[in-house]
């Protein structure tokens, strides 16, 4: 893993490490997850039964490859999964790619540009897994999050079920041409 050290024009320098998932993770990324889409709240008609879903982020480690992000003083600071492309996902997925899932981001390192680490070491692990493309899905809602992957060269692909109110839709990146490879 890489370890990346990024410098925000107002906070104080921030290191972090991207690293795998551990069992021992579970309570911290699952907490995690629930700070970063509770300013979402209002958005949803259930969120009593949207947040016991994102209560469970670390469930996905059955099917996925968690990846993490710690700050120099251990503490985890973000979190992604990566759906490889074998595994069976919602209809609304192109078949056969991998997929980003549950991207959260600590409310108190937000704007350091983490998102974009953690989806791209996702994009790495598409390439390493020798995938033309990787999709994900988020909502008009994720008011940051939506407009980093379109920078990133997401396309929209299609419309995904609504979930607990929310429009979502599928938005996918092409992986075949090596410049489109690295981010900016």
């Amino acid at each position: 893993m890489e370890q990346v050290t990024l410098t925000p024009l107002i906070t104080p320098l921030i290191k972090y490490e991207l690293r795998d998932y551990t069992p021992a993770d579970a309570r911290h990324i699952n907490e995690l997850a629930l700070a970063a889409f509770e300013q979402y709240k209002c958005h949803y008609d259930n969120w009593e039964a949207f947040s016991a879903n994102v209560a469970k982020f670390s469930d996905l480690a059955e099917v996925a490859e968690i990846v993490v992000a710690e700050d120099c003083a251990r503490e985890i600071i973000g979190v992604v999964a990566y759906v490889p492309a074998s595994i069976i996902k919602a209809e609304y997925f192109p078949e056969n790619t991998p997929v980003i899932r549950v991207l959260a981001v600590s409310p108190k390192a937000r704007g350091l540009g983490l998102g974009k680490a953690l989806s791209n070491e996702c994009i790495r692990r598409a390439i390493r897994d020798g995938n033309s493309r990787i999709a994900l899905h988020t909502s008009t809602i994720m008011e940051i999050a939506l407009p980093m992957y379109l920078r990133m060269g997401f396309q929209w692909y299609g419309d995904a079920t609504p979930l607990f109110g929310v429009e979502y839709s599928v938005y996918a990146k092409s992986l075949t041409n090596a410049t489109e490879r690295h981010t900016e």
